[in-house]
């Protein structure tokens, strides 16, 4: 008996210490960024400070991070199998990522009907989805959000509503503007709905009429017809004759507990300022699944998640869940609505998954075409420049939702009601 006792207890210091050896804590430091070595400060400001007055920045930026300075991590672009898509282009100072990452994934659709590498207009998008927003704002009397962000499926109602342009038709570019700003535009635009409030003034056309004024000031008029080879096409032509898109053929795939799962629900953040009740909610092991089949079929995505994370690496290029947040195997449906649940995951970015890899291991990670300065804080002519590489943990945690062609998930809608 004392024998048995003593070899249960002999394995179980064995077992305990093979586990201590394997895992190992990652670790935590404190980086400081001198700001004229971020993209954002030295790049993307300084072309706005030409036109437009700012306050000089601090020197440095200090952030509390995860340790990768010794790991061995598949950031190259070489390693992936990716999907055709345009090169990565930056936002600039505009919080416009939904409408970036978003018109980058239908580029890519469109290619993939229509074999033609089309590069499509942003700010079209943009500019109408102001004009819904002022017109909702208007008709709630002041109580619907009027501000920068949006959703993937802004830009599929936008597309319906008002078709599409090509970039090189309207850019919203002022001549030597090489990147956006939007933030006086926005606080003139912000301003006048805000007066309404008080001079009670809910004339909709009258409103509607001032906001396109200042549109056109900052962004120009958008063309309502265009000449591309001769042929003449309106937007909505456009986006059915040429780019063959039909936007009843896109969804959102949601997951988290709050709603019911194998319902169509409301994503509840700011963004979803008219409150679209049309995303799929599925329990996150159907998402991840659904995610993976579809980029593994060779379909890119539009995801939308939290990018303030310790993990997240604009030095490294990597989007990694260190285990001083929580180890791996704790990441369940659990940890993520937790984190949605007290505000520590945001809806605050969107981007273009354009492939995948899998390392030696069987994790998978997956490239990310980025429009955000961070990922662009190194060189210029690198192929990396503009990406980022997620490990499935990051996605499972703190990727809320994606935006997908009806297709890559239509095992899933089967269920749905």
């Amino acid at each position: 008996m004392k024998k048995t006792t003593s070899i249960i207890l002999t394995l179980s210091l064995i077992a305990s210490f093979a586990f201590s050896q394997k895992v190992k804590p990652d670790k935590g430091i404190f980086k400081v960024y001198p700001h004229d070595s971020l993209y954002y400060y030295s790049t993307i400001l300084k072309d706005v400070r030409a036109s437009e007055e700012k306050k000089e920045p601090e020197k440095t930026h200090k952030r509390f991070k995860m340790d990768m300075t010794k790991m061995k991590l598949p950031n190259s672009v070489d390693l992936y199998k990716a999907e055709w898509h345009n090169k990565p282009v930056s936002q600039g100072n505009a919080g416009t990522c939904w409408a970036f990452s978003t018109t980058s994934f239908f580029e890519t659709e469109s290619y993939m009907v229509t074999n033609q590498e089309v590069r499509l207009s942003e700010i079209y998008t943009v500019y109408w989805e102001y004009i819904e927003k002022a017109r909702r704002y208007v008709k709630e009397r002041g109580n619907s959000l009027f501000v920068e962000g949006s959703e993937a499926n802004a830009v599929t109602r936008m597309y319906k509503m008002y078709g599409i342009v090509p970039w090189n038709v309207y850019n919203g570019l002022k001549p030597g503007q090489k990147f956006h700003s939007h933030e006086k535009m926005f606080k003139e635009m912000n301003s006048y709905l805000e007066s309404l409030k008080i001079s009670n003034a809910w004339n909709e056309q009258e409103a509607l009429s001032t906001i396109k004024a200042i549109l056109n000031h900052y962004l120009g008029e958008p063309p309502t017809e265009f000449e591309i080879e001769g042929k003449k096409y309106t937007p909505k032509q456009y986006l059915k004759d040429v780019l063959k898109l039909k936007m009843d053929d896109y969804v959102d795939i949601l997951s988290y507990m709050q709603e019911p799962y194998y319902e169509k629900v409301e994503y509840k953040v700011p963004d979803n300022w008219w409150h679209n009740k049309e995303y799929y909610n599925v329990p996150l092991d159907v998402f991840m699944e659904a995610l993976k089949n579809a980029v593994h079929k060779g379909f890119t995505i539009s995801i939308g998640g939290d990018v303030s994370e310790s993990g997240f690496s604009r030095e490294h290029q990597v989007a990694m869940v260190p285990s001083f947040d929580i180890p791996s195997e704790y990441i369940d449906e659990y940890a993520r609505q937790f984190r949605f649940s007290n505000k520590t995951t945001t809806d605050d970015h969107g981007m273009h998954l354009v492939g995948w890899y899998a390392d030696k291991d069987g994790i998978e990670w997956y490239l990310v075409k980025d429009s955000s300065s961070g990922s662009r804080d190194n060189d210029e002519n690198a192929k990396e420049f503009g990406y980022y590489f997620f490990h499935e943990d990051y996605i499972k945690l703190k990727i809320m939702d994606f935006a997908v062609h009806k297709d890559a998930v239509e095992d899933i809608l089967k269920k749905f009601k």
